[in-house]
């Protein structure tokens, strides 16, 4: 019997160092992943922070697969930190957060409106409804 558990307790040490070894080259890949995001859209990526913060049973091309979410720091002027956040299943990223760049243009500060302008976020401007009805 003490051949059988030692033979048992070899085999979870062995998973262990396994799941451990596949974690680190996961996070590995989330670190280069979130550092070539941050330089594609202009943000620092600071003091490599990217880390484990999440995992969820989500579908995945008609599986059910476990989606890990790393979560790290950024900054955008060098001043600031900011928190951003990548999913990934594998080594393929299936969701990004990253923090916007807020620019508030002076001409339209002088009409008491500002405008918030990033990559992907379209400005709505208000219109006068008196003005629509008139044309």
């Amino acid at each position: 019997m003490g051949d059988f558990t030692t033979l048992f307790l070899l085999l979870v040490l062995f998973a262990i160092v396994g799941a451990w070894l596949m974690l680190s080259r996961a996070r590995d890949r989330a670190v280069q992943e979130a550092r070539w995001r941050c330089q594609q859209h202009g943000l620092q990526l600071l003091d490599e922070t990217v880390g484990l913060s999440g995992a969820r049973l989500r579908r995945f091309h008609e599986r059910r697969v476990l989606e890990r979410r790393y979560s790290f720091e950024v900054s955008i002027d060098g001043d600031d930190r900011e928190a951003g956040h990548l999913w990934m299943v594998g080594n393929v990223l299936t969701a990004l957060i990253l923090p916007t760049v807020e620019l508030y243009l002076p001409e339209h500060s002088a009409q008491g409106t500002t405008t918030v302008e990033s990559g992907n976020i379209v400005p709505f401007r208000r219109q006068h409804r008196d003005r629509d009805l008139r044309h």
